[in-house]
C-alpha cells in the first residue's frame, strides 16, 4: 500500500501513514472512553450553558433508556431533526446507545422532503424542535413515526434563562407555529424518565450501521449513505492523527457554526473535538455572522470549522475587525472549495491560516486535508488522511499521467457500507472498494491534490473543458466583487457558454468592466458570454452555492 502513496513524505512529524480502524468495536465504546477519561471538562457551550462530559454521559444514557422503553429495538431509524444545541449530542449519542441508527435530518426540510426522508429510511422515532413540528404534523399519517420527543431550544438552558428564551421564541418572534401530535413527549420527560430504565443490550460490532445520513451522491436522487461504526471511528481517528499536530488534549475550545446534522461538523466537532476533550461551542444559526463573532470575545476559540461563504460574510462584517482572534490555532474549511483570494484575506485578518480539506457523505467524509503546518498550501485539498489511497482516474478508470485532470476516486476504512435500499447506486459510485466521487482533480508529482470541479458542472465550450472553479476564483479576486457563481448554458454556436452571476461588493460594478476584466484575465473560451447581477445566490443551509439551481432556471 505505502508505494501507492507518495504523499507519505511530506506528513508532518507525528502523523502515521496507518490508523487502527479496529482500535474501538464501536462508536459507543469511543464515546463511554470519552466520558470516563474527561469527565470533569466541559464538553459543550451553548448560549452560554456549559455541558460537562459527566453530564453528557448521563443525560445521554438517560435518553437512550427512556427510547428503549418506548418498544424502540437495536436497529430502529431515529430522525435527530435538530439544530446546533445542547440536545443535539445528548439525542444522537443518546440513540447510538440504545442501538438506534440515527438519521440526522436538516430542521429546514420541506413537508415534502421530511416524508420523504422519514419514509425512504423508514424512521420511526424522530426528536424535533418544535419550530419544525407543524411540518411533522402534516406529513406524520404517511410515515412510520409512532415516538415523537420535541424540544425548545431553551429547554437546558436552566430554569429561568431557558423560560425566557422559549417565550421570547415562541411570543415575541412567533417562531413556533401551533400544532396538535398526539402523545408526544418533551426532552426534558424523556430524560427525567429514562432514569427509571436501563438500556436493553444489543448486538454492535464493526459493521453495524448506525447512521444514515441523506445526500444527493454521485448520481440521482437524495439517498441514504450507510455509515457504519468502522467508518466513523475511522474517520475520526484520521482527523485525530491529522490534528495531533497542533492541538493538545484537553485545551481546545472549537467553534462549531455549521450543523451538526451535516457529515462534516459531525465528524470533526462531535467525534474529532471529543477525542480530544475539547469544549465544542454551538451556533444554532450559521448566517447570525454576528453571534458567531461574539463567541469570540466570549471563549478563547482555538478551532473553527467553515466554509467559504461563511469566511466572506466574517470578513465583511463590521464586528468582525474587533473579534478576538489571538488564540486561533486552526480553521478547518470543507463542504466547497476555499477561493484563494479568500483564504488570503482571512490569514492576512486573523493571522490564521484556513486548512481546506476535502471529502464527501460518502466517506464518513474526510479524504484529504491539508497538513496543518507549514506544508499546507493554497487552493489544494491536500493529502490523504492516514489509511486512505487517492487515484486520478479517466473515464475507464485507468489512471492518468501526473498533473493530468481526471476523476477522483478513493479507498479506506471511512468509505460508506452503501446506499440505503440501493444496491444499483451502490454499485455506480462504489466499485472494487473505490469511492467514485464525481469530482475532478489533479495529482502534483509530490502527492498533493487539487480539485479542478465537480464533474457533472463542467461545462464543454467548443470542445474545450471549462470548469467554473477556476472562473469563480478569477472573478472573486476583483475587490468589487463579493460572491460569483458560473454555470455553462446553451448555445447554438460553441454548444455551451458561460453565464456569470455576480453579487457586487461595490455598487459601482458594471457589466463592462467585468468583462474587461474577464480578457485580461482568462483565455477567450474561458470569458462569460453573460452576466447577471443578483442580490444574493442561492445557498445550501450550509452555505454551499447551488449552482444547480442557477442551472435549473435555465432550463438545465
Amino acid at each position: 500500500m505505502a508505494d501507492n502513496r507518495p504523499w507519505l513524505a511530506l506528513y508532518p512529524a507525528g502523523v502515521p501513514a496507518n490508523i487502527d480502524a479496529d482500535q474501538y468495536c464501536n462508536l459507543v465504546e469511543f464515546y463511554e472512553e470519552c466520558f470516563v477519561k474527561y469527565k470533569n471538562l466541559n464538553a459543550y457551550e451553548f448560549m452560554g450553558k456549559t455541558m460537562t462530559y459527566n453530564q453528557l454521559d448521563k443525560e445521554s444514557r438517560n435518553f437512550a433508556a427512556y427510547l428503549g422503553s418506548r418498544g424502540l429495538e437495536a436497529g430502529d431509524k431515529i430522525a435527530v431533526m435538530l439544530p446546533n444545541c445542547l440536545q443535539y449530542p445528548i439525542a444522537s449519542i443518546g440513540a447510538m446507545r440504545a442501538g438506534l441508527v440515527v438519521v440526522n435530518t436538516n430542521p429546514l426540510y420541506t413537508k415534502r422532503e421530511m416524508e420523504y426522508q422519514f419514509n425512504d429510511s423508514e424512521v420511526k422515532a424522530i426528536i424535533i424542535l418544535d419550530n419544525f413540528a407543524k411540518n411533522l404534523e402534516e406529513v406524520i399519517d404517511k410515515t412510520k413515526i409512532k415516538v415523537v420527543i420535541t424540544t425548545s431550544l431553551g429547554d437546558l438552558l436552566g430554569d429561568v434563562k431557558g423560560w425566557v428564551v422559549n417565550f421570547a421564541i415562541k411570543y415575541v418572534k412567533r417562531m413556533v407555529p401551533s400544532y396538535s401530535i398526539p402523545n408526544t413527549v418533551n426532552i426534558k420527560g424523556a430524560l427525567l424518565a429514562g432514569q427509571k430504565f436501563t438500556i436493553k443490550p444489543f448486538k454492535n460490532t464493526s459493521d453495524t450501521v448506525i447512521v444514515h445520513q441523506y445526500t444527493g451522491g454521485t448520481t440521482g436522487i437524495s439517498k441514504g449513505a450507510m455509515l457504519t461504526n468502522q467508518n466513523l471511528v475511522a474517520n475520526m481517528l484520521q482527523m485525530r492523527a491529522v490534528m495531533n499536530v497542533c492541538l493538545s488534549e484537553k485545551v481546545e475550545v472549537a467553534l462549531s457554526p455549521l450543523p451538526m446534522y451535516h457529515i462534516f461538523a459531525f465528524t470533526v466537532n462531535c467525534l474529532a473535538m471529543m477525542s480530544l476533550g475539547a469544549k465544542t461551542v454551538l451556533v444554532a444559526n450559521a448566517r447570525d455572522i454576528g453571534s458567531i463573532l461574539k463567541e469570540f470575545s466570549k471563549n478563547e476559540i482555538t478551532l473553527m470549522s467553515g466554509l467559504n461563504t461563511l469566511f466572506i460574510a466574517m470578513m465583511n462584517h463590521p464586528d468582525f475587525k474587533n473579534s478576538n482572534f489571538s488564540k486561533l490555532k486552526c480553521v478547518v474549511a470543507g463542504g466547497m472549495a476555499v477561493q484563494t483570494s479568500v483564504a488570503q484575506r482571512w490569514e492576512d485578518l486573523t493571522g490564521c491560516r484556513i486548512v481546506e480539506g476535502y471529502g464527501m457523505t460518502e466517506s464518513s467524509p474526510v479524504i484529504t486535508v491539508n497538513p496543518l503546518n507549514q506544508n499546507a498550501r493554497l487552493g489544494y485539498i491536500g493529502l490523504p488522511v492516514p489509511s486512505t489511497e487517492v487515484r486520478i482516474v479517466d473515464d475507464y478508470g485507468e489512471d492518468v499521467a501526473i498533473g493530468q485532470a481526471g476523476e477522483l476516486i478513493a479507498r479506506g476504512p471511512q468509505i460508506m457500507k452503501g446506499y440505503y435500499k440501493r444496491l444499483d447506486e451502490t454499485a455506480k459510485t462504489v466499485k472494487g472498494g473505490w469511492l467514485y466521487t464525481g469530482d475532478i482533480g489533479v495529482m502534483e508529482q509530490d502527492g498533493f491534490f487539487k480539485i479542478v470541479d465537480r464533474k457533472k458542472d463542467m461545462i464543454l465550450v467548443s470542445g474545450f473543458n471549462v470548469y467554473p472553479n477556476e472562473i469563480e476564483e478569477v472573478f472573486s479576486k476583483h475587490p468589487k466583487v463579493l460572491e460569483v457563481a458560473a454555470i455553462g448554458i446553451i448555445d447554438e454556436k460553441s454548444g455551451e457558454a458561460i453565464k456569470l452571476f455576480i453579487v457586487k461588493r461595490d455598487a459601482s460594478l458594471t457589466k463592462d468592466e467585468l468583462m474587461d476584466y474577464a480578457h485580461e484575465n482568462l483565455t477567450g473560451y474561458k470569458c462569460p458570454k453573460e452576466i447577471e447581477f443578483r442580490k444574493e445566490l442561492p445557498k445550501t443551509n450550509v452555505g454551499k452555492i447551488l449552482r444547480r439551481e442557477l442551472r435549473e432556471s435555465h432550463g438545465k
